[in-house]
């Protein structure tokens, strides 16, 4: 059966315009970088659409305008898929790299299609500019925050591969077959192929990219998952998976891991005295001043209310007292300015570090949680350890919920 290079493009046309109003109907949910993204690719589609549709109409058209108008509209669909792989990503949108290939790409194309009429140049021209487009894409795959062995991430590597195959074999075609063709529409085995592969992409592209947006959004669905909504910490959940694979981890290399139960002071009259508005915001300040006291490596999570947890990996019994004293007296010595008055803060503190071997992540948390209540029975704003004669779990305890 004969091609028409006329009947592939405009099969193409439909094809992208179909798939834009998919994606952009579908981009339903609350606003964000990812949803944004998705918007972009389908706009991207739409513009890449409109030069599908000027080459199924090239017999209506004068060939100037199809050369700028048509290469126009494919450089900033490329330049727009660009961005949006990269903002999903979210890698460095390099928004201003891929406006310059564009540019220069369609500059290029317009003079070697227009002012010194060179159609084998023009190709190469046109076909650097997206080549540089897939280049930033891979870029982007390569380094994205996407787990880098996801199967969206996969195909979207294949797809600009084969991307710029198909590029290498056109512009080779045109450079060393004995009978080139001179223009895109002049039926020719290369212009078909090529028509028909470069329509199809937008498909392949489109899964991928829908592919890669469901991956990316069930990263954000466990992260959201495991972080505190009000302090931005670990939650009770991720600190329990945090302290198995800590735990895990240093009895198999030999070596420890120490704990903290914080609890701040006298917290309920805070909350009386500010309203729960006003201790929402002691309790971001006291997250903040214990921060400053962690080192590199060091998890901070909350478990309710206003007590927290620290993991401390390769830290002793002696050491996580060391660290738990610093924060109990960073925290003395902070002052809070909450509604145009100063709070003193305090906090109590129990520490306690993981035995050679252990593996109980539940005993631990409990000797920590138990030294907590020892600090608080002993008057408060103080560091207290275990005591190996008393590991009592207590029934008002946290731990057993971790």
């Amino acid at each position: 059966m004969p091609m028409h290079i006329e009947t592939l493009s405009l099969i193409a046309a439909i094809q992208s315009l179909a798939l834009a109003a998919m994606l952009w109907v579908g981009t339903q949910g609350s606003p964000g970088p990812a949803r944004t993204s998705l918007k972009l690719r389908a706009a991207a589609l739409a513009v890449e659409s409109g030069g599908w549709w000027m080459l199924a109409m090239q017999a209506w058209m004068h060939p100037a305008q199809l050369v700028l108008g048509g290469n126009a509209l494919n450089l900033l669909a490329q330049g727009m898929s660009v961005i949006a792989l990269r903002m999903l990503l979210g890698v460095p949108l390099y928004w201003r790299a891929a406006l310059a290939i564009g540019v220069v790409g369609w500059l290029g194309v317009g003079w070697f299609g227009v002012v010194q009429e060179d159609y084998r140049l023009r190709v190469l021209w046109g076909s650097i500019a997206i080549l540089a487009d897939i280049g930033l894409r891979m870029h982007a795959l390569l380094n994205g925050e996407v787990r880098r062995r996801s199967r969206a991430r996969l195909v979207l590597l294949a797809l600009c591969v084969l991307s710029a195959l198909l590029l290498a074999w056109r512009c080779g075609r045109l450079w060393f077959d004995l009978n080139p063709p001179t223009g895109i529409v002049q039926p020719d085995t290369v212009n078909y192929l090529y028509v028909l592969l470069s329509g199809m992409q937008p498909l392949f592209l489109s899964i991928g990219f829908l592919l890669l947006y469901s991956e990316v959004l069930q990263r954000e669905m466990h992260l959201l998952a495991r972080v505190d909504p009000l302090t931005g910490v670990k939650n009770r959940l991720a600190l329990s998976e945090a302290a198995t694979q800590m735990l895990a981890h240093a009895a198999r290399m030999g070596r420890p891991l120490g704990v903290l139960m914080i609890d701040a002071d006298h917290f309920k009259s805070v909350n009386d005295r500010f309203g729960h508005g006003g201790g929402d915001k002691v309790l971001l300040a006291l997250v903040e001043s214990i921060r400053r006291t962690l080192r590199a490596g060091n998890v901070i999570g909350r478990i309710g209310g206003e007590e927290f947890v620290v993991l401390a990996p390769d830290s002793s019994q002696e050491q996580v007292m060391v660290l738990a004293e610093r924060i109990r007296a960073t925290v003395e010595t902070t002052p809070l300015a909450i509604d145009g008055h100063m709070l003193q803060l305090t906090v109590s503190i129990g520490a306690a570090a993981a035995l050679p071997g252990e593996r109980d992540v539940t005993g631990l948390l409990r000797r920590a949680d138990a030294a907590l209540y020892a600090a608080k029975r002993a008057g408060r704003n103080r560091v207290m350890a275990p005591d190996p004669q008393r590991p009592e779990p207590l029934p008002s305890s946290v731990v057993a919920s971790l």
